[in-house]
């Protein structure tokens, strides 16, 4: 991570840490670098955002960084991350923008880039843009003629949801879903989507005002979608987070279907039909062993990378796979998105029960999943503390007790000063003993 870019765009408590001069400066920097690369054209932003109140003020802050810097910018409104994506590649533009901070509680935002074609900005492209916003303007700014338009453009949700409805073209008829849209990003497109794809369709927490989105629902928040689900007898529930660049779901008896358990679905189905890309899928440490012991009943090779979806993608890309994802439920199909798309994996989800015709609790019982605990340690130095020997010596210990029973996975934060301790064992019991052993150890260290 940079001064600025986090694993995930810039981020931070908007108006606080996400200045509006900051959001400029970051536009500013990032069309002044495209135009370094290519300065055979005037270079074309989509720019989008998410409901919450500081997502308009900051989009305004962007729309200004671009233009200032010679950018032509269009504004494609509120919609989920991948829909932005989706447009910069739709309409060749050089940038896209999306206002968000996923997940986050209202008071947060982020800045998120696109590069052309839709794809996550590469590590030295970002490392450029964050020179560029340290060294301010070292030439003259457009004047007259050569500052940056601004369009609206009203097509973008009815582009986006007709690319959705290509990629998973079977009929969803006969099932009855119920939508969390966490009046985020997916509140004005979902409802039409699932319709479209014959479904019957209850949309909840799809009413933004700007303060509520994330409050209590989503993903991070599913115990209300649960509820629903039971009461209202439904088949299967969609979980989706503030920008929709991710979804859970619930089976009809309220249990929750995490990102394992989706990835397992759709990748024993992609599999039976050959569309199954070197018979591989993409996951980081963080997925249960019981979805690595499924994959490999499946005859599936499973490719395990660092957190975060951009090494996912990155190697989906390296690799030339077409799916991959995280247990927190980003996934990542390359036939028909270049991120993590909550919407697009909802509809192919629930295409795979449709096509079974067997509910989702019994696709979902392919993955055994382990009791999994986490223990967060606080430490002044995580990657000493990380390193050393003591801490070493204690994990491979666990390992030996846990055999191919279980596994420990030591980590780093990425963001604070604090080593995350994870076990899967047989029992929750015996996680919990292994993982506070070597949490002990951590605290020693």
């Amino acid at each position: 991570m940079g001064k600025y870019f986090g694993t995930d765009g810039v981020r931070g408590r908007a108006n606080a840490d996400l200045t509006p001069e900051l959001a400029l400066a970051v536009a500013s920097a990032a069309a002044r670098v495209l135009v370094s690369h290519d300065a055979s054209h005037r270079p074309l932003a989509v720019v989008g955002r998410d409901p919450r109140v500081s997502s308009e003020m900051l989009e305004a802050a962007v729309v200004a960084g671009l233009t200032s810097a010679g950018a032509d910018v269009r504004l494609v409104g509120v919609l989920p991350t991948p829909a932005v994506a989706y447009l910069t590649g739709r309409y060749q533009a050089d940038l896209g923008v999306m206002l968000s901070a996923s997940h986050n509680p209202m008071p947060d935002n982020g800045v998120k880039l696109f590069a052309q074609g839709g794809s996550k900005l590469p590590d030295e492209i970002e490392a450029e843009i964050e020179a560029a916003i340290e060294a301010g303007w070292t030439r003259p700014r457009p004047t007259g003629a050569d500052i940056g338009r601004v369009s609206v453009d009203y097509n973008g949700a009815d582009l986006y949801t007709g690319h959705l409805l290509a990629a998973a073209p079977g009929s969803l008829a006969g099932l009855r879903v119920v939508v969390d849209c966490a009046h985020g990003a997916a509140s004005y497109v979902a409802g039409d989507l699932f319709a479209r794809a014959g479904a019957s369709v209850q949309i909840v927490a799809g009413e933004p005002t700007g303060e509520n989105i994330n409050d209590g629902v989503g993903s991070t928040h599913i115990e209300s979608l649960v509820a629903e689900v039971r009461r209202s007898g439904a088949d299967a529930g969609i979980a989706l987070d503030g920008d929709a660049d991710r979804c859970l779901a619930v089976d009809a008896e309220g249990n929750v279907i995490d990102g394992d358990q989706i990835l397992a679905i759709c990748a024993t189905d992609l599999k039976r039909r050959g569309a199954l890309a070197a018979d591989t899928v993409v996951v980081t440490v963080m997925s249960n062993l019981g979805f690595h012991h499924a994959m490999a009943a499946a005859g599936i090779e499973v490719l395990t990378t660092g957190v975060g979806d951009r090494y996912v993608l990155e190697a989906l890309s390296r690799h030339q796979l077409s799916l991959g994802g995280e247990q927190s439920g980003h996934v990542i199909f390359t036939d028909a998105a270049t991120t993590g798309d909550g919407l697009l994996t909802a509809l192919r989800l629930l295409d795979c029960v449709a096509k079974a015709g067997r509910p989702l609790a019994e696709l979902a019982a392919v993955v055994q999943r382990l009791p999994q605990v986490m223990v967060n340690v606080r430490v002044s130095d995580k990657a000493a503390v990380a390193a050393s020997h003591a801490v070493q010596v204690a994990v491979a210990a666990a390992e030996d007790e846990l055999g191919d029973d279980g596994r420990i996975l030591l980590r780093p934060s990425g963001t604070e000063q604090m080593v995350r301790v994870m076990v899967e064992a047989a029992s929750q019991e015996r996680a919990e003993e292994f993982a506070h052993r070597v949490a002990a150890v951590v605290r020693s260290a």
